[in-house]
């Protein structure tokens, strides 16, 4: 990944979702309650990515996206004194309500979107060395970030044998390839939570995994 980032440091919108979902998967599947990955309607959320870093994905109609968010340690949002208006000439379509309250909280450290089949983003002052992309999300250009990332979140530190992370890693990459595709059903949300939970999966937990593949348009009848 360059520094400071560039958009062609990000993969498509449809893997990056897919990708998002799947974390809000792996980790909800232990039930325990964190709350760390969010879907609601201004998109797909990442509360903590550590020391308070953040980001959101928010997948619009007619295939443009939004991806904002923060890393405390590498985000440079202020160059002589002045904060970085990230969102200075963003294009009217943008989701301005939520981003100007992004805005006034001091939140952001990058601001991505993407339209007509690439990202792009605002020109960097020539003093802004670094915007946070790498720290808060570095899964975003990286398939091994993404699964490395995957692995953490299904505590794969603490399964029994090595060859249960292997197989955790395997059905990862399997079902991100079906929600790429918005191909995902029931057997495949199965899978997954068959592999992040090795001792058995309740009923309980596969109907929220279910109903959240549905709210973020992975199934074939869905739309995010």
């Amino acid at each position: 990944m360059h520094a400071p980032s560039l958009p062609e440091d990000l993969d498509a919108p449809a893997r990056l979702w897919a990708r998002a979902v799947t974390f809000a998967l792996v980790e909800g599947a232990h039930g325990d309650g964190r709350t760390e990955h969010v879907l609601d309607e201004h998109g797909l959320w990442c509360h903590s990515t550590g020391a308070c870093g953040w980001w959101r994905l928010t997948v619009l109609d007619g295939g443009r996206a939004v991806f904002v968010g923060q890393d405390p340690d590498g985000s440079h949002t202020h160059i002589d004194g002045e904060q970085i208006d990230f969102l200075a000439g963003g294009p009217d379509w943008l989701p301005w309500e939520q981003l100007r309250d992004d805005a006034r909280g001091n939140l952001f450290g990058f601001v991505y979107w993407w339209d007509d089949g690439s990202w792009h983003r605002i020109a960097y002052p020539e003093q802004l060395d670094e915007d946070g992309l790498e720290g808060a999300a570095p899964w975003v250009g990286s398939e091994e970030e993404f699964l490395a990332l995957a692995a953490v979140l299904a505590r794969a530190e603490d399964f029994a044998t090595p060859g249960q992370e292997e197989a955790l890693r395997e059905a990862v990459s399997r079902f991100r390839e079906r929600a790429e595709e918005r191909a995902v059903d029931e057997a495949a949300v199965a899978d997954l939570l068959a592999a992040v939970l090795p001792d058995g999966v309740s009923a309980e937990r596969l109907g929220a995994a279910l109903d959240l593949v549905a709210r973020a348009g992975l199934n074939p009848a869905g739309t995010p």
